[in-house]
């Protein structure tokens, strides 16, 4: 049973142990690289029972300007799931729960946005799936042309 929960430290391991081949971390940051906490910045991990699988951010802080122009919005960054646990749905999942979980643990929150890079067809389809909408804005991120995707809640 897949879940959604804010970060407690006694994930910091397994989130530590998480890997991904290059090919998809060009595209994102692995927990270990994020774990540090920032004020406006939500820690997220994917559970599986009680065994973290995945991981992301939502953003409340400036940053998600660059975004939208949507005050409740928050931003969606750093989404992975540890390479050894891919391939069963998990982020799939995890996106689904996501309005749900977002309206209880933030209710003024009515829009999730994120950058998705034009080259990360597998992702693109992820967040199709699961409701996103190209908002037709595009930002310029580290590896190329990015897709600026909505949900809204």
């Amino acid at each position: 049973m897949v879940t959604l929960k804010p970060f407690s430290s006694k994930y910091v391991e397994e989130l530590n142990s998480f890997e991904l081949p290059e090919e998809q971390a060009q595209f994102t940051a692995l927990p270990s690289k994020i774990l540090e906490e920032i004020e406006g910045q939500h820690r997220i991990v994917i559970l599986d029972e009680d065994e973290p699988v995945g991981f992301f951010l939502l953003h409340e802080t400036e940053r998600v300007k660059e975004y939208s122009d949507n005050p409740n919005a928050m931003l969606l960054t750093a989404l992975s799931v540890n390479y050894a646990k891919q391939g069963k749905g998990y982020a799939k999942q995890a996106m689904f729960l996501l309005r749900d979980f977002v309206k209880t643990e933030f209710p003024d929150c009515d829009e999730i946005v994120l950058a998705v890079n034009h080259k990360n067809i597998p992702a693109q389809s992820l967040y199709a799936g699961v409701g996103f909408t190209d908002t037709g804005r595009r930002k310029n991120g580290p590896i190329g042309e990015q897709f600026i995707l909505k949900l809204l809640l």
